[in-house]
């Protein structure tokens, strides 16, 4: 009878194992995402039209991107601060610990495959109260001694298990595991984005350091004119009008001078933020902005779905978001909840450990929701909704991504092709104003010609400075447009998300 009561319990356990191999819901593949053969912007035709030496695209032999992609521009001040902002920027040590928390969950999702045990000692001392007489059942007490009394001690284990027969934990292990990697596509994504902020910013400091530079000479050559006006005037060759027109030309330049300094400031005190330091304790030291733009290759579109961690977010969350589906549909299927205790239970410590004093207890149940109005239905439909607005959303960040690699390569390869020819309206300015100046200084032409030429050049050579800027602000832009040096390898496995080389892959400075 026992040997066939032993049976009866493997057979269970065997079909409990084969049933916990099941899978239910819908087996995951990457839809597909709209691409092109090339870039509309890179073509060899979209640069016809432009002037020789003007930007274009590294070659697709030339090498790609590569983890430290600010060190391309040949910077050793920004290489130090991007440098710093990895290490002690507080978004990016924010999202480290987002990931740090989505790992956390896999192993809470994990812990659901095994049994819970507890355990609950105890002890108890009952008595009754004593009276003039002895206590029933009591021997040796006489009158007026106290009552009699009983000891209790318990050393019970319980165990209970719900084996995953229907894979309703390997899905939200799964969904857990894909959460952590999206949790880290994010961290990549806002460290990209920290790091081009820092470089954009650098950029734009420097922009304004060479427009302070050029207000100075401004500045510098209006004080010369407005000396020249009014020693010309004290002999009558001038007019008190033309001393006023250069003072008001002077004043001009000097107040937008003065205001420069505020916008550098504030580019100063964003790079402090960034790099985790005090804004009243960081300063940079002046430079102009002297920076080439380099070539940067720009590759082909199918290979931007492998190097923006923004676009494997997205991927990675379809994922996620697939997972739940099975774990939403688990619930149509019963569940089966095993249970056993036993211990020891005596009297007193001594015979506690007697074969006597051992209890045990095994069970088992199962449960099946038989009507639950559409609940299951519904949420199963509520599940799988979602994943089908994430598979647009993926859609769409790839068509975004597809867009701002378009929009930057336009702007780099107008903005230099602008620069060209603005460096040939500021030579033709400078010569205006020298033609008028020699005028003016020889009695033919007034001093308002000699004021339009300046304003002329001035002009000019603003708009050479917001030029530059703009080229290299789109080439900071296209880079990260293109994902920076990330690639999806760098992105850790689903199961090695909890890996301790994942962590520190994700801690480290890139």
């Amino acid at each position: 009878m026992k040997r066939w009561g032993a049976l009866k319990i493997g057979a269970a356990l065997i079909i409990v194992i084969g049933l916990a191999g099941c899978r239910i819901g819908p087996r995951y593949t990457t839809p597909s995402a709209p691409s092109a053969p090339a870039f509309k912007e890179s073509a060899p035709a979209a640069y016809k039209s432009g002037l020789p030496g003007a930007w274009k695209p590294a070659r697709p032999e030339d090498a790609v991107l590569k983890g430290k992609w600010w060190e391309m521009f040949n910077e050793p001040e920004l290489n130090a601060l991007e440098d710093q902002l990895n290490i002690n920027n507080q978004n990016i040590a924010q999202y480290f610990q987002n990931f740090m928390a989505a790992r956390a969950q896999v192993g809470e999702a994990r812990s659901q495959y095994f049994p819970t045990v507890t355990a609950a000692p105890s002890y108890t001392r009952t008595g009754t109260g004593g009276g003039n007489g002895a206590v029933s059942g009591q021997t040796g007490a006489g009158p007026g001694t106290g009552g009699g009394g009983a000891s209790f001690i318990s050393l019970p284990v319980d165990v209970s298990w719900e084996p995953d027969l229907w894979g309703r934990i390997r899905n939200t292990v799964r969904e857990f595991r894909y959460a952590a990697q999206v949790s880290a596509a994010d961290l990549e994504n806002e460290r990209l984005t920290e790091q081009a902020a820092l470089a954009e910013y650098f950029f734009e400091l420097r922009g304004q350091d060479s427009l302070q530079d050029l207000y100075n000479r401004t500045i510098e050559a209006d004080k010369v004119s407005l000396n020249l006006t009014r020693a010309l005037e004290e002999t009558g060759i001038d007019s008190p009008e033309d001393v006023a027109e250069a003072d008001v030309t002077l004043r001009d330049a000097q107040e937008v001078g003065a205001g420069i300094a505020v916008n550098r400031a504030i580019y100063e005190h964003a790079i402090a933020t960034l790099i985790g330091k005090p804004a009243s304790s960081f300063a940079m030291p002046v430079k102009m902005l002297t920076t080439p733009v380099p070539p940067i290759p720009v590759g082909v579109p199918s290979e931007l779905l492998q190097r923006r961690p923004d676009i494997a977010g997205a991927e990675r969350t379809m994922a996620e978001a697939n997972a739940l589906i099975g774990v939403e549909e688990t619930a149509y299927y019963p569940t089966l909840s095993l249970t056993g205790s036993g211990g020891l239970e005596a009297a007193a410590l001594k015979s506690l450990f007697a074969l006597p004093s051992l209890f045990w207890s095994l069970g088992a149940s199962a449960s099946e929701t038989i009507f639950d109005a559409g609940l299951r239905r519904s949420t199963v439909a509520q599940y799988t909704a979602t994943y089908n607005a994430d598979v647009a959303a993926y859609r769409q960040t790839v068509l975004t991504a597809f867009q701002q690699v378009e929009d930057y390569i336009a702007t780099l390869r107008v903005t230099s092709d602008q620069i060209l020819r603005e460096d040939t309206a500021v030579e033709s300015a400078q010569r205006y104003l020298n033609l008028a100046t020699a005028r003016y200084q020889t009695g033919l032409d007034p001093y308002l010609n000699v004021m339009t030429a300046q304003l002329t050049l001035l002009s000019n050579q603003q708009t050479q400075v917001t030029l530059r800027v703009n080229e290299i602000m789109a080439a900071v832009e296209l880079v990260q447009a293109l994902g920076g040096g990330w690639n999806v390898a760098d992105l850790p496995a689903a199961s090695k998300v909890t890996s301790k080389e994942a962590a520190s892959h994700a801690a480290a400075a890139r």
